[in-house]
């Protein structure tokens, strides 16, 4: 059973959005501080990745815990309510990055993904932007 309001949940999920979060932003902070340089939200890659370094074939995706079913996370987990839909809502969004993963190697990109649960520890995080960064 959900904790709020039809409505409530309704507002919630309207005001989100599917670029520039907070996860996004703290990731494209650290890349710049790092030195490097980028593009954002490529559509002509599969999946418009949220940063593109065309120099290197390397992409990044930052991806939120709940929207793309984090197994590891707590958050990447089924709603209590409505839950055919949101089964079948995050397995068909699992299987579209799948897909656009599989896109991006066949086009010879290397590709980073940065789960909304790993920018906690921003040391961390540096390390691993630099070391798929450099070349």
């Amino acid at each position: 059973m959900d904790r709020i309001s039809v409505e409530r949940r309704s507002e919630n999920m309207r005001r989100i959005r599917d670029k520039d979060t907070a996860p996004e932003m703290l990731v494209r902070r650290l890349v710049h501080n790092l030195g490097y340089r980028y593009r954002l939200h490529a559509k002509d890659l599969p999946g418009k990745p949220d940063l593109v370094f065309r120099g290197r074939k390397k992409a990044i995706f930052v991806h939120g815990c709940f929207w793309h079913f984090h197994s590891a996370c707590r958050e990447g987990r089924i709603p209590g309510s409505r839950i055919e839909f949101w089964e079948a809502k995050l397995r068909r969004n699992q299987e579209r990055d799948q897909r656009h993963l599989m896109a991006m190697s066949q086009l010879k990109w290397k590709v980073l993904v940065i789960w909304e649960c790993e920018i906690g520890n921003t040391q961390k995080l540096k390390q691993r932007l630099q070391k798929f960064l450099s070349p």
